[in-house]
């Protein structure tokens, strides 16, 4: 874990971290994710089960502060984690919230976010967003001259 990925920014870094350490809990795991209008995710997740997490990620004291969403995406998860870096000053993180330490290459849960089930309706919702997402993705990966997620 030694050295950092090439042009990624820091909140991408962890964004890769988080992603590869949700996939080894058996998550499946898509970025820049917009659950309602004016709001986009770092990190959605979704388990097995349908269980919704959402993960933000903040490489700073600034990029925290300047942060004034984030109790907005707690409707759309059943759980709702911080992931930041090793040196963050984590007690300015609200302790109601998950905490995962992060870094370009990895990623380790220190406290788990409460379990707020959501209703099966927003579930549905989120579920067919996240499917539609990750489709999209995949065929702009695989067919770089369609914006798909311009149809978002």
């Amino acid at each position: 874990m030694s050295e950092t990925a090439p042009s990624l920014l820091p909140g991408q870094r962890l964004q890769r971290g988080v992603c590869r350490h949700l996939r080894s809990l058996g998550l499946a795991a898509v970025e820049e994710l917009v659950p309602a209008p004016g709001l986009r995710v770092d990190v959605m997740a979704l388990g097995a089960k349908g269980e919704i997490w959402i993960v933000e990620c903040k490489s700073s004291r600034a990029d925290f502060r300047a942060d004034r969403k984030w109790q907005n995406y707690l409707e759309w998860c059943d759980r709702f984690f911080w992931a930041v870096p090793a040196d963050f000053p984590q007690d300015i993180l609200p302790p109601e919230a998950g905490l995962i330490l992060a870094d370009d290459f990895g990623a380790e849960v220190l406290r788990m976010g409460p379990d707020t089930q959501l209703a099966g309706a927003r579930r549905k919702v989120m579920v067919q967003k996240f499917a539609r997402h990750a489709a999209l993705r995949l065929q702009e990966y695989r067919d770089p001259g369609v914006s798909a997620l311009s149809c978002l």
